[in-house]
């Protein structure tokens, strides 16, 4: 009989490149005493055997009190395994860009995913995938997104106590601008003319980029409020190409609703299309 009164964590990954799973194990001084209090039952990225601290047959049957979810659902089958993890989780956390906002690999949405496959796949008859990829929560209901490519582990830490004592996480919701200004940082885009999505994107990353001279790129996700109608003709202001505005907020975020209008700001005709990309490294 199991007699372990530790609350039990799982982490599971779709489609993604791992690195907010590696989030957590770079935890390193803070990984042990959350061990102590905290029973990893399923981490695959952690432990090549499941049931990472328990038995065996705690891996994919639950129930748990916590899954935290990397990546996106691209496959068919992926649709079908998160409806499974949602129903032994107490609570679901989706952690990272790929699971709260579809990913990199959400570029296929605005293509042919059939021209993908044929140009990939020597055999792509062999293989089953959806036309999108979408966020967790388009498939399930979600308890928290922790967002970033790839998250704060601080954040993440905090998640994880939140989640486990029944609180709610006290993650910010402003601008990477607050950031800046705790940090001491001098606007890039102010003094130096460097386009920014500072203004629009979520905070967590610490303003790592203006801290260094360079624009934020906005892998932390649109933040609470997104003026696009304002941030638009800045960044065409600061020299970026319609082209380019819509690329670079396609780029960590691509299925993010909040960033829905850009396509209608920098006019229909400047759709992206990923062959491009091709030709422009070609040139």
């Amino acid at each position: 009989m199991d007699t372990d009164a530790r609350p039990t964590l799982a982490v599971w990954k779709f489609a993604s490149c791992d690195g907010c799973q590696l989030t957590l194990l770079d935890c390193e001084d803070e990984l042990l005493p959350l061990s102590g209090r905290v029973r990893i039952a399923h981490f695959l990225e952690l432990s090549g055997t499941e049931g990472a601290d328990g038995p065996a047959a705690l891996a994919g049957t639950g129930p748990y009190d916590l899954s935290l979810v990397e990546g996106s659902v691209t496959t068919p089958e992926d649709a079908r395994r998160i409806q499974h993890i949602r129903r032994i989780s107490r609570r679901l956390v989706t952690i990272g860009a790929c699971a709260t906002a579809g990913g990199v690999q959400a570029l296929r949405n605005f293509a042919d995913v059939t021209d993908f496959l044929d140009a990939v796949y020597a055999s792509p008859q062999y293989i089953s995938t959806l036309e999108t990829s979408t966020p967790i929560s388009a498939h399930v209901p979600v308890d928290f997104e922790l967002r970033g490519c790839p998250i704060d582990r601080r954040q993440l830490l905090e998640v994880i106590t939140a989640q486990l004592a029944g609180r709610k996480p006290n993650i910010p919701h402003h601008s990477v601008c607050f950031e800046c200004k705790r940090r001491g940082t001098t606007c890039v885009t102010v003094a130096r003319g460097i386009p920014c999505l500072g203004p629009v994107t979520h905070a967590g990353c610490g303003a790592l980029c203006p801290a260094y001279g360079r624009g934020c790129y906005g892998c932390f996700g649109p933040a609470e409020r997104t003026n696009l109608d304002s941030m638009v003709p800045q960044l065409r202001d600061d020299g970026m190409s319609d082209r380019d505005i819509l690329r670079v907020f396609r780029t960590f975020n691509a299925a993010s609703p909040e960033y829905g209008p850009v396509p209608r700001l920098v006019g229909e005709e400047h759709e992206d299309d990923p062959r491009e990309h091709e030709e422009d490294e070609e040139r």
